[in-house]
């Protein structure tokens, strides 16, 4: 969230029972977006995908980031849930038109009778607010294929007469472009692409896809130095997939004296959402994460380890303006069925040539 002032609350709304569902036309979506800009003037609500990597079904959780930017002169203030699946709400679509089922976990939340704690949320004009959510905890997306998004919030939260469609007929909370969408908040649609479960080798160990050749790549059981030359290469090459295939980014987060007090307190949402975005971060050319930096040469001093432990000791050398900075990097690794991955990393400076 950027700036926007937040009142908590506490708010309660008893969960509805689900009726059969029904799609809108392209008329009448189209007609819904255009409600919602006339109802709303001013208040831009967007979607996008977070981290735009390749998704797989039933494998990494799709990422979207949803902003409301307030352009208006007044204060625009809406209601949100603590739950978001009572202020939020996807459509996904495939290019036949087809409206995917919701998430079993999504259908279970919103028909129970419960309380709903929300907070009073104030966008000043300028201003804008922003949040994350995982696509799969709305709709069942267990199928590959091409299909287009739409994002939903309900300012007030859920109502009774939310459950009405523009048609009259019943439908499910699942289908929310066919209720009545006076003041909800309607985004345009993005494209999605969900590709067909990664493989996995015989052995059960799992393959990843290079993005940019679409070869599969698989960790390897390689010994702890061949592991990181493997590391330092990739990312000398700026093959970003490969450059990953052996970080194990939770481990390194965990590990970190900062990052590793905020990884303790959060749960499986939140720390998801600190591994992508720790990879976002490696991946900016801004980065100064020691394990991202391109060294222009290398040499491996010394590997050991014991156990399911090793380390192994790197001389790096960094163009400089004038002169080569020299680095000792210490990379420390851990083995887990039999497949060495790198969890922490030390860096010492050595002198300047």
């Amino acid at each position: 969230m950027e700036r926007s002032r937040l009142r908590a609350c506490v708010g309660m709304l008893c969960g509805i029972a689900l009726m059969a569902g029904f799609g809108l036309s392209q008329a009448s979506a189209q007609s819904a977006a255009a409600q919602s800009a006339a109802t709303n003037p001013g208040i831009d609500f967007s979607v996008r995908l977070f981290d735009r990597q390749v998704y797989h079904v039933g494998i990494e959780p799709i990422l979207v980031q949803v902003t409301i930017a307030n352009n208006s002169p007044f204060t625009y203030r809406f209601r949100m849930a603590e739950d978001r699946a009572f202020s939020v709400d996807f459509e996904v679509r495939s290019l036949s038109n087809r409206l995917l089922e919701p998430a079993e976990s999504l259908v279970r939340r919103r028909s129970q009778a419960r309380q709903v704690f929300f907070r009073d949320v104030a966008i000043e004009p300028g201003e804008s607010f922003s949040f994350v959510e995982d696509l799969r905890d709305f709709v069942r997306l267990d199928e590959p294929g091409a299909f287009v998004v739409r994002a939903f919030v309900h300012p007030e939260l859920f109502r009774p007469e939310f459950a009405t469609p523009l048609g009259g007929a019943p439908v499910s909370w699942s289908a929310p472009a066919t209720r009545s969408l006076e003041g909800v908040l309607v985004s345009e649609r993005i494209g999605l692409n969900v590709l067909a479960p990664v493989a996995r080798a015989p052995d059960g160990l799992p393959y990843a896809l290079e993005v940019a050749t679409g070869a599969v790549l698989m960790r390897e059981r390689l010994p702890p130095d061949e592991v990181v030359e493997y590391t330092i290469r990739a990312r000398m090459l700026d093959q970003w997939e490969r450059f990953f295939l052996y970080l194990d980014l939770d481990e390194m987060l965990r590990r970190d004296p900062i990052a590793g007090r905020r990884w303790a307190n959060e749960g499986a949402e939140g720390r998801q959402l600190m591994a992508d975005q720790f990879r976002q971060q490696l991946r900016s050319p801004t980065t100064t994460e020691g394990i991202a930096l391109v060294p222009i040469d290398y040499a491996i001093q010394r590997t050991q380890h014991s156990g399911d432990s090793g380390q192994v000791v790197v001389r790096m050398y960094f163009r400089g303006i004038h002169f080569t900075e020299i680095k000792d990097y210490t990379y420390y690794l851990q083995r887990r069925d039999d497949v060495w991955t790198i969890v922490d990393l030390s860096v010492v400076n050595v002198g300047a040539q």
